[in-house]
């Protein structure tokens, strides 16, 4: 091989040589910006899912939601501001009995199972009207629902009917199916629902159901918390008539037995 022919067989190496580094340098520089172009999708990506946890976290629950309305649908058998005053009874009752009740509470279940019966007795022969207010506040010692829950339900059940609202309130504070006060089983539509068809009134009622499962009072149910609220009554049960609280005599105690309420009532209605 001619001294000529070895030095250009060698500019050729070269020049391949060179060529590949060039095209390995372009391949690497594009492998990199991928790389970054990736990495900063994947920020993005983080990024963009801190933000819908953070705004996940800051949006209002249904039930605090619900407590924003302001076109509340009320139920039936209701009246005043937002269907919030509810009062049973003949016309011709002469004073109205102001039961303030949490639906969770166990005392007002111990009350219902006691003394709800006479209570009920007084009502159909007309010795007083009973006005209901509902409270939810043993939801916010456990972060439950529940209290919020059965009440909404209490509303379809008055939608209904007075009678299918007392005789439901009954059936949920029953030994059967009032639960601990530690056990939030009324967060479920199907155990409201479940409690509901054992009231005749209720029992297999769609209308009702689609209700509670709705939630189409689950905004009244919010007023209603919030006129408890407002109400300054510190627990339950507690009881009112003429703007006096019932007590037992010589204590700060609501009555709960059949003799200490009837003798409270008795006091109250001047009789």
């Amino acid at each position: 091989m001619s001294a000529r022919n070895n030095s250009a067989n060698k500019a050729a190496a070269r020049e391949r040589l060179r060529a590949e580094r060039e095209k390995q340098a372009r391949r690497d520089k594009v492998r990199k910006q991928s790389i970054v172009a990736g990495s900063g999708v994947v920020v993005l990506a983080i990024a963009a899912g801190v933000v819908l946890l953070v705004h996940n976290a800051n949006k209002p629950s249904g039930w605090e939601a619900a407590a924003k309305v302001t076109n509340v649908v009320a139920p039936k058998n209701t009246s005043g501001k937002d269907g919030t005053t509810v009062v049973i009874g003949k016309s011709s009752a002469k004073k109205t009995l102001v039961v303030y009740e949490d639906s969770r509470c166990p005392i007002c279940a111990q009350f219902e199972q006691t003394v709800g019966s006479t209570v009920q007795k007084d009502i159909d022969a007309g010795k007083f009207k009973f006005q209901y207010v509902g409270a939810t506040f043993i939801d916010n010692h456990d972060n439950g629902v529940g209290s919020k829950n059965a009440l909404s339900a209490l509303g379809a059940a008055l939608n209904v009917s007075p009678d299918a609202f007392l005789h439901y309130k009954s059936a949920l504070y029953s030994t059967k199916f009032h639960p601990d006060e530690n056990t939030d089983k009324f967060k479920s539509d199907s155990y409201l629902i479940k409690v509901a068809d054992t009231v005749p009134e209720l029992k297999g009622n769609a209308a009702f159901q689609k209700a509670v499962k709705n939630g189409t009072y689950d905004a009244w149910a919010m007023k209603m918390s919030a006129k408890f609220d407002k109400s300054g009554v510190q627990g339950t049960p507690t009881f009112k008539m003429d703007g006096k609280t019932i007590t037992v005599p010589g204590t700060t105690n609501p009555p709960m037995t059949v003799d200490q309420f009837n003798a409270a009532i008795s006091k109250a209605l001047g009789s």
